[in-house]
């Protein structure tokens, strides 16, 4: 038996074959398993849209573009951008995994083995620093003596000798970077990186495929930080395993013709039937319990900080947590193989657990998990780090 702590990379968040999740799609496989609604509208796939402008933070006048993963989410929001503003530029951020689809790969920049030998990309798209004050890339001081430079760059240097503002169409950007290694950007990050698209009239496109539906303690991950994304991403935690993504703009964003952009399958009645089971356990407790849980998670780790050189930095919202390894805690050398050790030795102990980055470990939990549970995972990691420091 195991305990997992990876929600099969942060899908079911609901835990493995919820009953309530279960008999939705056992029922809904007894009336209708597929329906393409690209050619004509069935009720459950409006409800689930309605429910999603619902949960969605900002204005509830939303649309909704159903596909059937993530990168399909991301592809269908980098096409919306520029076909909306008309505009051929788009901004990511190093260290970023948006998928592996042509547009969603060329918008990713956490691993090279990502695009090695699927070159030219697609054109338009430029990486910029990503705000990992564990490790600044300006080299600044702490923040928020900082003052948030990745941002200053993006104005005073990116906008100014390079990239004209009013040719971009978008900044794409993870709430909490994922595959990049479970990065937690500084308070005021989001509101400024918000307020430089805002001035320039760039959209602000927000991946929440692995942050969102609940994982961080809140409906959307973007929520922590009070921003109003024009366009939202999601999928994997969204149907609770059953394949499911869904582009969530804005209105007035969401205004290309029928045609533009399609999908078979998006949103088969399956699919969402699953959904609206998944999004009633989330708002029945899920999301509170990924708070409190995380919360307590959060404070051992911090705990096993102090006891632990090999861990350099502990961060998270809710049940997305990564632990950052380093050989020293001075110089941050990281600690890339006693990761895969610890990850190893933990599945020896029936604790699966995942790595992000070249040295994080990352903690995802379904969001049903109890108090016990997370002592059981806890005890096992200690374990661990102790048999590594011996």
């Amino acid at each position: 038996r195991f305990l997992d702590f990876t929600s099969g990379i942060a899908v079911t968040n609901t835990g493995h074959c919820h009953p309530k999740v279960v008999e939705a799609i056992h029922r809904q496989a007894e009336q209708l398993i597929h329906m393409s609604g690209s050619d004509f509208y069935y009720g459950l796939q409006s409800d689930l849209a309605a429910k999603l402008s619902e949960i969605t933070p900002g204005p509830k006048e939303r649309r909704v573009f159903f596909g059937n993963s993530g990168a399909e989410a991301i592809e269908a929001a980098l096409k919306l951008a520029r076909y909306h503003t008309k505009r051929p530029r788009v901004l990511a951020f190093l260290g970023a995994f948006h998928g592996r689809t042509m547009g969603a790969l060329s918008l990713t920049a956490s691993k090279v083995i990502h695009e090695k030998g699927f070159s030219p990309l697609v054109p338009g798209i430029t990486h910029v620093p990503y705000a990992y004050c564990y490790r600044c890339p300006y080299h600044q001081g702490p923040h928020p003596i900082c003052g948030c430079a990745c941002i200053d760059w993006i104005r005073e240097d990116l906008f100014k000798r390079s990239i004209p503002p009013e040719e971009v169409a978008a900044i794409f950007v993870e709430p909490i970077q994922g595959e990049g290694g479970y990065i937690v950007p500084p308070p005021d990050f989001h509101q400024k990186l918000y307020q430089l698209a805002k001035e320039f009239g760039i959209l602000f496109v927000a991946d929440e495929v692995q942050s969102g539906m609940g994982r961080t303690g809140k409906m959307m991950a973007i929520e922590h930080w009070g921003v109003v994304p024009d366009i939202i991403a999601l999928a994997k935690g969204l149907a609770s395993g059953m394949p499911l993504g869904a582009t969530v703009a804005q209105s007035e964003v969401m205004d290309w013709v029928p045609g533009s952009h399609a999908s078979t399958f998006g949103g088969n009645p399956i699919s969402c039937r699953a959904a609206l089971a998944t999004i009633e356990l989330l708002e029945g407790g899920l999301i509170a319990n990924a708070a409190r849980l995380g919360d307590y998670i959060l404070n051992q780790l911090k705990d096993f900080q102090k006891r632990f050189e090999l861990i350099g930095d502990v961060r998270g919202k809710g049940l997305m947590i990564g632990i950052e390894l380093v050989k020293d805690p001075v110089t941050k050398e990281k600690a890339i193989e006693e990761r895969s050790q610890i990850i190893q030795a933990c599945f020896k102990k029936g604790l699966l657990i995942l790595g992000c980055g070249e040295n994080v470990i990352r903690l995802i939990p379904p969001l049903i998990i109890t108090r016990r549970e997370a002592d059981l995972a806890l005890t096992i990691l200690e374990e661990v780090l102790t048999e590594i420091k011996a």
